[in-house]
Formats: structure tokens, sequence, C-alpha cells
């Protein structure tokens, strides 16, 4: 499968919840809260459209960063399990952590469920580190959460070889 990721609107609302509440089934966000993250201008939201399928979307994330601010969130981040392990959940981040840089974000952080080490090896292959817990985050599963900070890299201009 190939995607194109794109900046998502308050039109992608339906896919994207119906993604949040199949793959976050005891802790999603409610409508009322992705629809006010997506009319937010301080933060950033992108889908993963599959190509060739218009308006099958089978990824999505968030950024919270104002800009200026040297900071940022990473809000949230799903992927639809039929497109998992294509590469689509790092797109997604990279994409992200482009944003973060070029609204001037240094650090940008991230929570994670103790219990799902597969994102948790995602977020440290892209250079988060582990920096705190924070208990019973994830409710009512009562599951610690893993507070993640990336020091964002500054971009590196490298002249191009032949």
């Amino acid at each position: 499968m190939t995607w194109q990721l794109r900046a998502a609107t308050t039109q992608d609302l339906d896919p994207i919840m119906h993604l949040e509440t199949t793959i976050f089934v005891t802790d999603g966000w409610t409508e009322h809260a992705m629809l006010s993250e997506l009319r937010n201008p301080q933060c950033w939201y992108l889908v993963a459209e599959r190509v060739g399928f218009p308006g099958t979307i089978d990824g999505y994330a968030g950024l919270f960063c104002p800009r200026g601010a040297g900071e940022g969130d990473i809000q949230t981040i799903a992927v639809a399990e039929t497109a998992r392990g294509g590469g689509l959940g790092r797109a997604l981040m990279n994409a992200l952590i482009g944003e973060a840089r070029k609204r001037g974000a240094r650090r940008i952080f991230l929570e994670v469920r103790a219990d799902n080490p597969g994102a948790q090896h995602l977020y440290e292959t892209l250079g988060f580190e582990q920096i705190s817990v924070r208990k019973g985050y994830y409710q009512p599963d009562d599951v610690d959460a893993n507070v993640m900070r990336l020091v964002v890299p500054a971009t590196v201009m490298r002249p191009a070889h032949d």
C-alpha cells in the first residue's frame, strides 16, 4: 500500500473518529475534542489517504505546537491495523517532527502507553528518550504513560553529490 500524507480538515472528522474508536476502544478521544483539535491553529493534524482510494484514511497524527514556543507535543497518532508494518507510523511521525521544526520547536514530548512496546520502539528509533512515567494516566485501564522527549535535531544542509 502507498499513502499520500496531507493536512487534515474538519471534513476528515468521520474517518478519523472511526479509526479513533476502533483503535483506542477504552480511552479514545471524543468527537468534540477531536474537532476542537482540527480547528485549533496551534495544532497541525495530518491524515494518510490510501493512494487510489480517495477518502480511505489509514492513519492520522496530530501535533500541538504554537509557533515560536520552542516546544511541541505529539497529541495522537493512529494507524489502521491493516496498514501497520509498512512504515506509515514512521512517515506520520517524521512529518510531525518536520512541522514542529518549522514552527521553531527545539523539544517535542509525547506520552505512550507503557503496555505498547511497538510504539515505544518506533519513538526510540526516531530519537525520543523516556524522561518520566505518569502512573495510571490511561483510564479506565489504569495503564501508566511513559513520557518521552525528542531534542529536535537541526536541519543539516549538505552539498549534493553525484
